[in-house]
């Protein structure tokens, strides 16, 4: 009974751990990981509306983004994961984004 006691107390401690991912070695601060993720969301849009413009200039979203954030995609795929487990903070980016992008498309109209 007092393994099982103390199993479900360290299971217990280490579950309420403050991110459970581990922190990556490059790790890109959250205003860069924020403006990678606002221009995923914009080659995505293009890529849906209008992908011949795209293709005829040869743009591959990935590899733009990785050029321009000079990362790879292992950097990008982990730091993603690591803001992706800290749920609430995650959110509010992703709500500074839509923010972002509805700006965007109001200068547009």
């Amino acid at each position: 009974m007092k393994k099982i006691v103390l199993f479900v107390f360290v299971f217990g401690f280490f579950a309420c751990n403050e991110n459970p991912v581990k922190r990556p070695k490059i790790l890109l601060d959250e205003e860069t990981m924020e403006n990678i993720l606002y221009d995923i969301a914009i080659l995505q849009a293009a890529n849906i509306n209008a992908p011949d413009i795209l293709q005829a200039n040869k743009i591959e979203a990935k590899d733009y983004i990785y050029k321009k954030y000079k990362i790879d995609s292992a950097t990008y795929h982990q730091n993603n994961r690591y803001y992706a487990a800290e749920v609430n903070n995650y959110k509010h980016m992703h709500k500074r984004i839509l923010a972002r992008l509805e700006k965007h498309q109001n200068v547009k109209k």
